[in-house]
């Protein structure tokens, strides 16, 4: 028996903002980056918050925020005695708002309120998962917080907010979206529900991700992306992920790349990996070539069997990479073999230890992850 729950309430459309007009007499503290300050965007939050409730912004997030970032927030929140947490942000606002709550209600120091997320950009799906990446900086490791305990009592999901997200970083958490579903869809966990939101987000990915790349103004675009990421979010919830986000967690923070580019590099060879697949000469018969393939199908690609079918799905993928102007190796991204050589067996370690390679279709050994490694270089 499994059971599949949706604890967040989605608020959704054009002006899904003024749900904040709902909102009254509260104190609501507000995680944020110091990007979402400067630019004013915060300010097209603030004003939809009524003058009855006091508000106080946090914004010292950094990208992967590490554990001292946390503990910041905690005393911070425990200051201003908030009875409302909003983050407002990418995925590391929305993490490191996650793991404060979580870790301050563990120490006895933060009381129970209502968590509310406001994304600003389609990438990490955080706004509705149980999932918390945290960065411990001295030892450049990523380690997931998974658990129910996080999960957001709301999202809302206004795509003016991703309007003005740049193209490099629309492309990289537009991929890691792409990432998402595919390791959902061939997860030890998978099952008809999640299967659907994975189809759903695939198609959705292929056919407005270019678009929202180029052109920052296409708001159909911008929204169906904020969608995927989204749903995406919500399948991964049930079936949690894979070898690719294993990887990538390692790293992606011992290499010092994005995280959607890290998963990005990563994703033809994990498929791959997971189909048994080494030359495309033999037709791979295992349960996740067949995922693929179905998927394959979906897009409408060539597909006539497994061979052929995981084939033309990571084709897809390189001429979407390729579309995006995504480096496609880790010399690409700066890595030199010397750190690649010093690092490659720490990764590999580090990935078997992850909590998402459990539900990856393949049970990889170390020497395989250093191979999968070895492929990416150049």
């Amino acid at each position: 028996m499994e059971k599949i729950s949706f604890k967040t309430d989605l608020f959704i459309g054009e002006n899904a903002l003024d749900r904040l007009k709902d909102y009254q007499n509260k104190k609501i503290f507000i995680v944020t980056d110091p990007f979402i300050v400067s630019s004013g965007m915060i300010e097209t939050v603030t004003s939809r918050i009524e003058a009855n409730n006091e508000f106080e912004i946090f914004s010292e997030i950094i990208p992967d925020p590490p554990i001292e970032n946390v503990v910041a927030g905690i005393s911070a929140l425990n200051a201003f005695d908030g009875n409302l947490m909003l983050a407002i942000g990418g995925g590391s606002a929305i993490d490191a708002a996650k793991a404060m709550k979580f870790f301050g209600q563990k120490l006895g120091t933060v009381k129970a309120m209502p968590f509310v997320v406001i994304p600003t950009t389609s990438g990490t799906g955080s706004e509705v998962t149980n999932f918390s990446v945290i960065t411990n900086q001295e030892k450049a490791m990523k380690y997931p917080l998974v658990t129910d305990a996080i999960l957001p009592d709301e999202a809302i999901l206004d795509a003016t907010l991703v309007r003005s997200v740049p193209p490099a970083i629309t492309a990289d958490t537009g991929m890691d979206v792409l990432t998402h579903a595919l390791e959902a869809y061939v997860s030890t966990k998978a099952n008809d529900y999640s299967d659907a939101l994975c189809e759903k987000v695939v198609m959705l990915v292929f056919e407005y991700l270019e678009r929202a790349y180029r052109n920052g103004d296409d708001m159909e675009a911008r929204e169906k992306m904020h969608n995927a990421s989204c749903l995406a979010g919500m399948a991964f919830n049930i079936t949690s992920l894979g070898l690719n986000h294993g990887i990538a967690h390692v790293a992606g923070a011992k290499f010092h790349i994005p995280h959607g580019r890290m998963n990005t590099l990563l994703l033809q060879h994990v498929i791959r990996y997971n189909a048994g697949i080494t030359d495309f000469q033999s037709v791979p018969t295992n349960e996740a070539a067949k995922r693929y393939t179905a998927l394959a199908k979906i897009l409408g690609l060539p597909a006539s069997n497994t061979r052929i079918g995981v084939r033309s799905l990571i084709n897809e993928i390189k001429q979407l990479q390729k579309k995006l102007n995504m480096p496609t190796t880790l010399t690409e991204c700066g890595v030199t073999k010397e750190v690649f050589t010093t690092e490659k067996h720490a990764i590999a370690v580090g990935a078997l230890k992850d909590g998402c390679t459990a539900t990856n279709p393949r049970v990889p050994k170390e020497l395989e992850i250093e191979e999968i490694l070895d492929t990416m270089l150049v």
